[in-house]
């Protein structure tokens, strides 16, 4: 049977449902977590569940209008197996490198629903999405140079869409990604001027990248940036230089980490997407409204396990002294982007049923006192042997940590 979710993580962490609970042990894909931490052969690892993945996308499509799609923005985790899971769930995938590419195409991503972007595109990199036949979305006018010649090379116009910095901002977000000076993007008020270089250049111009910030808990901040967004894009439309196919209005969903933080309401961006996709069929008919997630999508389908080697208690303080650590997992230490530390949710998952004790902090085997994943947060008395639990880790964790720091093993990953 599956057990209330209990408050051992922390009582003012939002509720964590995804995974059942059976005799006080957290259950991953259908297993015991002490059976798959023997499967998994070592500890630390991640794990990802393919049914909170499914669930996940499930959700938000029946939050979303039919005419939105869906694409993976991959870089939150670009596990092979985990991608090629997805790439049967979603609409397409969006990359951020050469080598993403790669995993993206193994996967069998078809091309033309596969969009790479990134400020630093090396010619090499520009080459091989041509070759592969996907959509680029140019962020300076060097770009549209090298694709050029590139396209006359191979005798095939690069498809091109044009990652627009906006004038504004995705308020509340974690991360901003646009507005003011950035390096992403075009400045809008210079993308008149890149888009007729694209049509002189004669790339196949498909349409418009706006991605304005990451990680919001707020559906009114973003339901304010799409609309924005597609204000904006309409806008540029009139200096395209032929119709608009594509405009990908970006992500910025979020999921809770922190106490206090509460779920992202869908409704309202479900039915602002629906006006958008509505008023886009009649001003800008044949486009495709795209939305991108990454941590949205894959965030909470994941878990950090690690285990207790040693417990030690300094000055009426106990400390979980861990195999993992912040180089696994930079943002659960709280060094991937957060200004003031706060713990994610974590739990002794061999020990759910238990009632969280005196707090303590678990650290890890680093010599560094920023080698934290939980600091004085109420756990249940826990022993060497036992098995600790970050969740919301299934997105920016293995790939977004430091791995080769101080020389320990590297993280392993299942999906399950």
């Amino acid at each position: 049977m599956t057990a209330p979710r209990p408050t051992a993580a922390s009582p003012t962490h939002a509720p964590l449902e995804q995974f059942p609970i059976e005799n006080g042990e957290l259950i991953i894909g259908g297993i015991p977590l002490s059976r798959l931490a023997v499967r998994a052969g070592r500890t630390p690892f991640y794990a990802y569940e393919r049914k909170a993945l499914a669930a996940r996308v499930a959700s938000l499509r029946a939050a979303l209008p039919p005419g939105v799609k869906l694409h993976y923005a991959m870089k939150a985790n670009p596990m092979p197996a985990l991608v090629a899971h997805m790439v049967g769930l979603v609409d397409g995938i969006d990359v951020a490198s050469a080598g993403e590419l790669k995993i993206a195409l193994d996967a069998g991503v078809d091309p033309l629903e596969t969009s790479f972007a990134g400020p630093g595109k090396t010619d090499e990199e520009l080459r091989q999405a041509v070759a592969a036949g996907i959509l680029i979305n140019i962020e300076s006018f060097r770009e549209v140079d090298i694709l050029a010649r590139v396209s006359q090379a191979l005798g095939v116009p690069a498809r091109v869409a044009v990652r627009v910095n906006p004038d504004f901002e995705l308020k509340s977000s974690g991360m901003k990604m646009g507005g003011g000076p950035k390096q992403f993007g075009v400045d809008a008020e210079a993308v008149p001027d890149l888009l007729a270089d694209i049509g002189r250049a004669g790339l196949a111009f498909e349409g418009f990248h706006l991605f304005a910030g990451s990680q919001n808990l707020k559906a009114e901040a973003i339901v304010e940036a799409q609309r924005k967004s597609f204000e904006l894009a309409l806008r540029l439309a009139g200096y395209a230089p032929g119709p608009v196919k594509f405009l990908n209005l970006g992500g910025g969903f979020g999921i809770p980490y922190f106490p206090g933080e509460q779920r992202l309401d869908l409704a309202p961006i479900g039915d602002n997407l629906a006006a958008i996709v509505a008023e886009a069929a009649e001003r800008l008919p044949g486009a495709e409204i795209v939305i991108e997630l990454g941590r949205y999508l894959v965030g909470e389908a994941g878990i950090y396990v690690c285990r207790v080697i040693d417990k030690k208690v300094s000055r009426g303080h106990t400390y979980l002294v861990t195999d993992g650590g912040l180089h696994h997992h930079l943002s659960a230490s709280g060094n991937f982007g957060q200004v003031i530390r706060k713990n994610y949710p974590v739990a002794i998952g061999n020990r759910m049923a238990d009632a969280p004790g005196e707090p303590c902090s678990v650290v890890g085997p680093l010599c560094t006192p920023l080698d934290l994943l939980a600091d004085r947060m109420p756990l249940p008395a826990a022993e060497p042997g036992d098995l600790v639990v970050v969740f919301q880790s299934g997105a920016y964790g293995a790939s977004a940590s430091p791995q080769a720091f101080l020389g320990h093993p590297a993280v392993s990953e299942l999906l399950v």
